[in-house]
């Protein structure tokens, strides 16, 4: 019976109204907008030295209280709609186009109200380097590779990689993607961690268990802090590239590695067309990564468990393959019970219940 369908799809919305409204509630969100609100209406306000910011926050606040109003109305309304129209079906088909509208369109602020940072908009670069372990950890570093890959591809991410450092059997030792589109450091800082894989090895002629480790970093192409980098600190190294590439690769020395020697980051791209690109590249990452340094020595108020969790020794998510099936977010204790799924690149529902946690804990 249609009426009993359309009650089901709305009580899969249930929970993400719910969380929308909690985390509207704990963000305070409707209290800051109505005091900039305010701020904006007193007649001194156009001396006020941060005008512009303010303006420009209180647009952005608008923006998502008219979206809430709206999804919330829309959300009451289709439940009395449903309800008065349970026997005619000719109304309910006409409801059905609304509530997948509202779906979508709830899915789609719930990410927009989760990411509330301005770096949430940027490019970012997002690292991959295989653990201890040899063979296996560097094929899972490479399953990790595929599983970003895959999930560019499902929100429309671009995804170039500017290194790619193969292992000497199988996988990668580490690799680089540059990713732009619609707020890919907001969608992908989740991911910045240790992530753990447990299965039967497929280099292992005994057929035993292995656990393996890989570490991703995520960091904001624009950064939020003003860095100079001295020449002088520059330690320039070019190379010939190596791994998959166009014609150009493996013939001339257009590889770049840059060490910056006060700190010792160093920073390598290889897929460029040639080696003044790939130095420029270059010097972009590693002016993200000194910002990236720098703000985090900034936020010493940072919590032990932040601290922790970018940390090599303690994972942010294990991939189990064997003996049951299962992936499991440390921090949120979100799981999903089809890897196959995760590591395709389905990693939606990991990425808004760490926004929704992350969210929590900031208050």
């Amino acid at each position: 019976m249609l009426f009993d369908e359309l009650q089901e799809q709305m009580k899969t919305l249930d929970p993400h109204i719910h969380t929308i409204k909690e985390y509207w509630k704990t963000a305070h969100i409707q209290e800051r907008f109505d005091s900039l609100e305010d701020m904006s209406k007193q007649e001194s306000f156009w001396q006020h030295p941060e005008k512009i910011k303010i303006l420009q926050e209180l647009q952005r606040l608008k923006v998502l209280k008219e979206q809430y109003d709206h999804i919330i109305h829309t959300y009451t309304d289709l439940h009395e709609l449903i309800t008065l129209f349970q026997y005619d079906d000719t109304e309910l088909h006409k409801i059905t186009s609304d509530i997948r509208a509202l779906t979508k369109a709830v899915s789609l602020y719930k990410i927009t109200l989760l990411m509330n940072d301005p770096q949430d908009e940027s490019s970012c670069f997002l690292s991959i380097n295989s653990g201890a372990g040899g063979t296996e950890s560097q094929d899972w570093a490479n399953m990790l590779l595929r599983m970003y890959t895959r999930f560019c591809e499902r929100e429309k991410l671009s995804a170039h990689i500017i290194d790619y450092q193969a292992g000497e059997e199988a996988g990668i030792k580490s690799a680089t993607l540059f990713i732009k589109g619609n707020r890919p450091f907001g969608l992908l800082k989740s991911e910045r961690g240790i992530h753990r894989l447990v299965r039967i090895s497929p280099f292992d002629s005994n057929k035993r268990r292995h656990t393996s480790f890989a570490a991703v970093s995520v960091i904001p192409e624009t950064p939020d802090i003003d860095i100079t980098i001295d020449p002088n600190d520059l330690r320039i190294d070019t190379y010939r590239a190596g791994g998959a590439g166009g014609q150009h690769v493996n013939k001339t020395d257009s590889a770049v590695r840059i060490t910056h020697i006060p700190t010792n980051i160093v920073v390598q791209c290889q897929n460029e067309r040639s080696q003044t690109q790939n130095k420029a590249v270059a010097m972009k990452m590693l002016h993200a990564k000194l910002a990236q340094k720098a703000r985090e020595e900034q936020e010493s108020s940072l919590s032990q468990q932040e601290k922790k969790k970018i940390e090599w020794g303690s994972q942010i998510r294990s991939y189990v393959l064997h003996p049951y099936k299962m992936v499991k977010d440390h921090r949120t204790d979100i799981e999903s019970p089809q890897p196959e799924l995760v590591l395709d690149g389905d990693i939606i529902a990991f990425i808004e219940s760490y926004l929704i946690w992350i969210g929590k804990t900031a208050q």
